[in-house]
């Protein structure tokens, strides 16, 4: 038997014996709690969304693969550490991802990679030779690169957050001032801000709003508020709101003055922005464009040179 048809049947019986697996654990599947009282209740919960009839998607994967990624979790954890950081993170993202679950996404990544960059070396090795351990070696940096990776994009993600938040916080602030200014009170004139706008710090304040009709004090959702966000402007709009509503001070001039402020630093930023950008705009006119209008000038004349030369 030649080394090609060996490498597929054991290829084909890992891939029977993984589709065993997961019928296995489909039809030991227990149902939910919720998939077996809510027949019974369906009449008192109008709106929410029925269950599935069906197993959800992902469960004998996680019934078969579960396991062996907590182990990685754990393994990840203790390699990495830094668990205070990324739960500081999500936090600021406000992402329903636990750290467990964020280190299970970043083994899952870190197997993908793994995963792909052996695909990779093993098509390339059937047109060329592959060293083994060159091509392990490419396949563990791809592996921590994809780790690291799922890592940076949560940075970028908590990034981009509060670049919307930044943005939109101007808009927000006026339309608070408005609406004291119309004669509401701070708490229903977050609420009322909260239902006609979107955007991520909309949805920032919708919680802030789902906690106070929860029961939990104003002041103390809005410091919850002001140490979770990222962006000083927001943690300064919170701690006005909450002072305001301690102590009865007037908003309106408060907001529209911090508005303004975001404003100005938005357009500073810009500006800043613009200035470091010069020195790029430069990289295509030396070289692109000054070659190309030097070439177009002497060739004609290197043209000539050759054609009257002896």
């Amino acid at each position: 038997m030649t080394a090609p048809l060996l490498g597929a049947v054991l290829a084909a019986g890992i891939a029977l014996g993984l589709l065993e697996l997961v019928r296995v654990a489909r039809l030991r599947r227990r149902p939910s709690l919720e998939s077996r009282v809510a027949p019974y209740v369906r009449d008192v919960t109008v709106g929410t969304p029925r269950p599935r009839d069906g197993p959800e998607p992902w469960t004998a994967g996680r019934a078969v693969f579960g396991p062996a990624v907590r182990g990685g979790a754990d393994v990840v954890e203790r390699v990495l550490g830094g668990s205070s950081s990324v739960r500081r993170r999500l936090r600021r993202l406000r992402s329903p991802l636990t750290l467990e679950e964020f280190r299970a996404s970043q083994v899952v990544s870190g197997v993908a990679a793994f995963g792909a960059a052996a695909t990779i070396l093993l098509t390339w090795g059937l047109v060329a030779d592959v060293r083994p351990l060159a091509g392990l070696v490419l396949c563990l940096a791809a592996g921590v690169s994809g780790v690291l990776a799922r890592d940076v994009a949560l940075t970028r993600a908590v990034q981009r957050h509060e670049e919307r938040v930044a943005r939109e916080f101007p808009s927000i602030a006026d339309l608070m001032a408005l609406a004291v200014a119309a004669g509401e009170g701070p708490v229903s004139a977050l609420e009322r801000v909260a239902d006609v706008s979107d955007g991520a710090l909309s949805s920032d304040l919708r919680a802030v709003v789902a906690d106070v009709r929860t029961g939990r004090p104003l002041t103390d959702a809005l410091d919850d508020l002001s140490a979770r966000t990222g962006v000083p402007a927001v943690a300064r709009f919170a701690e006005t709101l909450a002072v305001a509503v301690e102590r009865g001070t007037p908003l309106v001039d408060v907001l529209h003055a911090q508005a303004a402020d975001v404003r100005e630093a938005g357009r500073r930023e810009l500006v800043e922005s613009g200035a470091r950008r010069e020195v790029l705009m430069l990289v295509p006119v030396v070289f692109l464009v000054l070659p190309v209008t030097v070439l177009f000038a002497f060739y004609p004349g290197l043209v000539s040179l050759s054609l009257t030369t002896p």
